[in-house]
């Protein structure tokens, strides 16, 4: 028989929650069980948060862990509390048909737990936010996804990533890096909404390609890709979405996508200089604070 789980009522911030299989491994490599997801969340929450904050959710969860079977989800479940705030978007395109979602916004730290009991390891969100009616805004955000194509690693792409700062420096913006916290990284900027952010980042993704066809490539092509760089400028469709910085990640670790100092992108020589774990990024936003705060 299925022993049942233990349940721990916590109250976080004026909101009652139950938490459940706290002591579950959910990076079974390593040990890291669910109170430790808990309590990374509750501790980078501060910095965090801002980045959440007004953004549609979505979120891949992982019950049996991080090396077992997952699921993308973006309506808010049945069960989730009245006080969480969720805003109804149309969906375009639909896997299930749907004319409508229900999303969820994380704007508190009460909403972060609960999704944190849920095992959603991985928090990605689109790069425009919703008014406080629930109406969908302008984007704030360009991001252009470093993806390098084997036997390139990340230190290519922080190659890449230099000369992207280069351009977008020179077009008035000013760039911030961060790992995805897996293989690659990205690159956001504030965006003014000066033309259609997809189309603007296809072009100067291809104008790179241009300037450096031996590492940089704009397809999303398989097989042009193989020790190159692919510069992916449609995470700017506003159906799209990007791992949330400060996210973790379900790897073997429990990895995290990390904000950079551009030091660290210009000195990387190892894949491994710039793989970053929970405990690390706590400690290096105690060192830092919020990389990724826009002035």
């Amino acid at each position: 028989m299925k022993q049942a789980s233990k349940k721990v009522p916590v109250r976080v911030e004026g909101r009652d929650l139950v938490l459940t299989n706290l002591t579950k491994a959910l990076y079974p490599e390593t040990g890291f069980t669910k109170a430790e997801v808990i309590d990374y969340y509750s501790r980078i929450a501060p910095v965090l948060l801002p980045h959440l904050r007004g953004r549609p959710l979505t979120v891949k969860r992982y019950p049996d862990g991080a090396d077992g079977m997952f699921f993308f989800e973006k309506n808010a479940p049945p069960h989730t509390p009245d006080w969480v705030r969720t805003v109804t978007l149309p969906a375009p395109g639909s896997t299930k048909d749907r004319e409508t979602i229900d999303f969820a916004v994380v704007d508190d730290l009460p909403t972060l737990v609960y999704y944190a009991n849920l095992a959603a390891l991985e928090l990605h969100v689109p790069q425009w936010r919703v008014s406080a009616d629930g109406e969908a805004l302008p984007p704030d955000t360009l991001v252009f996804d470093l993806d390098p194509g084997p036997p390139a690693t990340i230190v290519e792409c922080c190659r890449v990533a230099l000369m992207l700062r280069e351009v977008l420096d020179a077009e008035g913006l000013t760039a911030l890096p961060k790992t995805s916290g897996n293989k690659g990284m990205q690159l956001y900027a504030g965006w003014d909404c000066r033309e259609e952010p997809s189309a603007y980042a296809k072009r100067l993704a291809q104008l790179l390609e241009r300037r450096h066809p031996d590492q940089v490539v704009s397809v999303m092509a398989k097989k042009a890709r193989p020790g190159k760089v692919f510069i992916d400028w449609s995470q700017n469709n506003p159906a799209k979405t990007t791992v949330a910085p400060y996210s973790l990640r379900a790897a073997r670790l429990p990895t995290v996508s990390t904000p950079l100092l551009w030091a660290e992108v210009e000195d990387c020589g190892r894949p491994e200089d710039l793989v970053f774990t929970a405990t690390d990024v706590l400690a290096r936003v105690g060192e830092h604070g919020d990389l990724f705060r826009r002035a």
